[in-house]
């Protein structure tokens, strides 16, 4: 059965880095994209950061394109974004997800995407 795993979450002060990472199981991992997600209490679920299968092509909100980097080692289903110059605003539960549908472009709304993990929290202070 599919399982996406995420973990690096934790409470880091503002313009510090975290780095998650969403370890996948049952499925072919390299032939899908798949993307990073966040919500927090009250709000939508949020676009974070896709990438394609390959890796080769990404994309970012524009609240955090220049700070976070998404990545993806398919030789280890695993998926990665790293967090710079993390500010108060990032604080939420960050979910891992991949997207079934075989698209060039990876979707940026969660009902793209068919497979989540659990979450981690990711805590800001200032």
């Amino acid at each position: 059965q599919v399982q996406l795993v995420e973990s690096g979450g934790g409470l880091v002060q503002a313009g510090g880095s975290l780095r998650l990472s969403c370890v996948a199981s049952g499925l072919t991992f390299s032939m899908y994209n798949m993307g990073w997600f966040r919500q927090t209490p009250g709000k939508e679920r949020e676009f974070v950061a896709a990438i394609t299968w390959r890796g080769g092509g990404t994309l970012y909100a524009d609240s955090v394109k220049g700070r976070f980097t998404i990545s993806r080692d398919n030789t280890k289903n695993t998926m990665s974004l790293q967090m710079n110059s993390l500010n108060p605003e990032d604080t939420a539960v960050y979910y891992c997800a991949v997207m079934m549908k075989r698209t060039v472009v990876p979707g940026r709304q969660s009902y793209e995407y068919d497979y989540w993990g659990q979450g981690t929290q990711v805590t800001v202070s200032s």
